[in-house]
Formats: structure tokens, C-alpha cells, sequence
């Protein structure tokens, strides 16, 4: 029986980077996919000169200022400190001005970032696409990502974009349509079409429908993402389709083909607590429990976080230390847990195959005795080479740790720490 399936740590640093609006653009650019264009500035003097650039490009008094966070719903988002939504739209250098004093090194939340919200370090600056023209404007919704279920890349459109995206697809479902590509054929022509023609597009926006989705969908696999988003996808006034938004996350995995890539991502944006763990080449993923675990292998990880479950706990992380801990890397699983003040219980779990069970043992007395001030149940189940040796030095150690051999017996301990 599995409580937690593996999909929910899709967060960990091996698997997945999330990219920035502008960022993600550039990268785009590359692919011959059009884009809104825009500048990335972190002070508002330096919006200010990207608007008057912008203002220059197009002769237009409109432009755009977005703020650069990894979340989305950021045009409905407010900014604590100014009340301002995280989009806006500014008709002169004063609003500009206004938007981005409000906005800069404020804490936007938005419906994915919760009550906490993210800092806005950057905005970009972008140009105004909703200009009046000789035909109507039009958004709609692209994204591309992978269909576990099929083995397939999936492209999944509708003609109903924008910030109700979300709604659409909660209410009206049959709105939504996915198109599948097979990975070893790629995208056909036929289906760049119908895409294209199940949006209502005709004449020269058809056209150039079936060449965004095509470079699109090149960028999608040449970039090795996991997820490629585009919200609202728009047909200005003259037929052209950009994305005037972009989502890009980037398969960690393939990061060894990218290091160009890999040098994108912003730390500020992450979780410090797994930041902190990938310096140790720990798997770190916090989540919502009161027992924190550390483990050694996925499967081991996931059977531990089911037994909590069951122990009448909730698994407060998921922490694979990997195959050959120490005292190092336990010290370091240590820290990283005990910084969450939701823990009231530790489960070590390890099974000593590649590593010896009473180096493993050393290795958390070692880190108890260095991190002192320990005032929570701590319990350690050593299981396999020299498991009987590490038992003894737990319990010997004078420390107040408890030790346990079989998987019942550490689930009867966290039983009685939880209660």
C-alpha cells in the first residue's frame, strides 16, 4: 500500500528547474518562436529606461510590467506592501514609475505561492500587443509536457486563454483539447494544422499558428523541458501569434547536455532548506508532516513515509541521503530537518548495503553530539551489514536516541512519539 506517490516530490533538485518569464523568452527567441518582447530590470531607474526603449520600439505610450517570480497567477496577485496586482499596465513614464516602486522588493502572493508570497527582485518590462488594428485580437491557451500515463508528449490548447485558465478547464473540460506526439516520430505537420484549426484560425494567422506551434514544440525537446507553457498565446491585430507569456520548466536530468542552462537558475527562488541540501548532494523535498525521516534509497524513502502514515504520523520530508552517508551528510540531514519547527520526531532509515550500518551509526553520534540541544524523539533503525554492531553503539552511546531492528519496531516508537 503507498500513501505517496512519487510524483508528489516532483520538486526535488534532480528533477526539476523552473525558469523566469524572461529567461524562458530568450531561450524562445532561439527557436524562432515569437515572443512579446520585453527588458528584465531589477531598480526602478532601470525601468524606467526600458520603458522609454520599449516606448521608442513601438511608438506606443503603453507598455507592460510584469514581476519575475516562479509562480503563477501573478495577474491576479497582490503585493503586500502596495496592493498591487503583479501585472500591470502603465500608459506613461509616471505610471511606470509608480508600478515598479510598488512592485520592486515587494512580496507578491498569488494563488501557487500561498499566504507567504515570493520577493520580486526583477521586472520585465514588455510592450503593449493589444494595440487596435484591423482585425480582433484573440488569446488562447498551449502548453506541452508529457503524458506519463501514454509515454507520450502531449499538447494540450484551447481557445479560452488568460487568467481563467484554470476555471475553464475545472468547468468546462470539453474546451480543453491535447494533440499527442509520439517521441520518436516528433510533431507532423498534420497535427501543427489541426491545432491551428481547432483554434478558428484561418487566412495568414493559420499560417503562422502551424509555424509557432512546430518551433515550439522543437523548443520543447531541444531544450529537454518538462514543461512548456504559454499563457495567453496571442493573435495580435495583424494575424501575428506570440506568446506573450511563457512557463518553461527544464528536465534536471538533462542539465549535463545544458550547462548553459544550468547556470539560469536563480537560488533566491527556491526553498533554502533544499538549496542547502544540494550542497550536500542530498534529496531533499520538505513537506506539510510532524516526523522527519532520512533515508537511504527512493523506495526505502517512500516505504518509510507510508509507515509514518500508518504510525498515526505525517512525514514532515522526504531526505535520501543516499548510499554512502557519514557523519557529514548525517550532520547535514540533521540541520536541514530540525530547521522545521513542525518536526516532533526524526526516523532514521537506513539499509547498509553499499554502507556499513555502525558507520552510519558513528556518523549520528557524531552529529548529535556536535549539534547538541536535541529536545526531540529521535529514532534509528539500522538494518543489514553490521547491524547488529551499529545497535550496539546507538545503544550505548549514553545519547537520547532510541534504536530499533525491525521495521515494526521503529514504527511502534513513532507510533509513541506522535501520540
Amino acid at each position: 500500500m503507498c500513501f505517496l506517490n512519487l510524483t508528489y516530490i516532483r520538486r526535488t533538485k534532480y528533477l526539476l528547474m523552473n525558469l523566469h518569464e524572461y529567461q524562458a523568452k530568450e531561450l524562445l527567441k532561439k527557436y524562432n518562436v515569437p515572443v512579446q518582447e520585453g527588458i528584465a530590470v531589477e531598480s526602478v531607474m532601470g525601468a524606467e529606461d526600458a520603458y522609454r526603449q520599449i516606448k521608442t520600439q513601438t511608438n506606443n505610450n503603453f507598455a507592460v510590467i510584469k514581476a519575475q517570480i516562479h509562480a503563477g497567477g501573478r495577474g491576479k496577485g497582490k503585493v503586500n506592501e502596495s496592493g498591487l496586482n503583479g501585472v500591470k499596465v502603465a500608459k506613461s513614464l509616471e505610471e511606470i514609475t509608480e508600478y515598479a516602486k510598488g512592485i520592486l522588493g515587494g512580496t507578491l502572493v498569488t494563488i501557487q505561492t500561498g499566504p507567504a508570497g515570493k520577493k520580486v527582485n526583477k521586472v520585465l518590462i514588455a510592450q503593449d500587443v493589444y494595440y487596435p488594428g484591423p482585425n480582433p485580437v484573440k488569446e488562447f491557451y498551449l502548453s506541452i509536457l508529457l503524458d506519463r500515463a501514454k509515454g507520450e508528449n502531449v499538447i494540450m490548447y484551447s481557445t479560452e486563454g488568460g487568467m481563467d485558465i484554470e476555471e475553464v478547464a475545472h468547468n468546462t473540460p470539453e474546451k480543453i483539447f491535447k494533440e499527442w506526439v509520439h517521441p520518436s516520430g516528433g510533431l507532423q505537420g498534420f497535427q501543427a494544422r489541426k491545432i491551428a484549426f481547432n483554434l478558428g484560425l484561418s487566412g495568414d494567422a493559420f499560417k503562422n499558428c502551424v509555424k509557432f506551434v512546430t518551433n515550439l514544440y522543437n523548443a520543447y525537446v531541444g531544450l529537454d523541458c518538462s514543461m512548456l507553457e504559454i499563457n495567453p498565446l496571442f493573435k495580435t491585430s495583424d494575424n501575428k501569434i506570440i506568446a506573450v507569456d511563457c512557463k518553461m520548466n527544464l528536465d534536471e536530468n538533462a542539465l549535463m547536455r545544458h550547462p548553459d542552462l544550468a547556470a539560469l537558475r536563480d537560488l533566491t527562488e527556491e526553498d533554502p532548506t533544499e538549496v542547502e541540501a544540494g550542497r550536500y548532494n542530498l534529496n531533499y523535498v520538505k513537506l506539510d508532516g510532524n516526523v522527519g525521516c532520512m533515508v537511504n534509497g527512493a523506495g526505502l524513502a517512500m516505504a518509510t513515509m507510508d509507515m509514518i502514515k500508518l504510525s498515526g504520523g505525517e512525514p514532515a520530508n522526504f531526505l535520501d541521503v543516499g548510499g554512502t552517508a557519514n557523519a557529514e551528510t548525517v550532520e547535514a540531514g540533521f540541520r536541514i530537518i530540525l530547521k522545521d519547527p513542525n518536526v516532533k520526531a526524526i526516523l532514521i532509515n537506513i539499509f547498509g548495503g553499499i554502507v556499513r550500518c555502525d558507520r552510519v551509526a558513528a556518523g549520528v553520534i557524531e552529529a548529535y553530539n556536535k549539534l547538541g540541544n536535541i529536545n526531540i524523539p529521535i529514532i534509528v533503525r539500522l538494518q543489514g551489514t553490521n547491524a547488529a554492531e551499529a545497535k550496539k553503539l546507538i545503544d550505548e552511546s549514553g545519547l537520547k536516541v532510541q534504536s530499533a531492528i525491525l521495521l515494526s519496531e521503529a514504527a511502534d516508537l513513532v507510533k509513541k512519539a506522535v501520540a
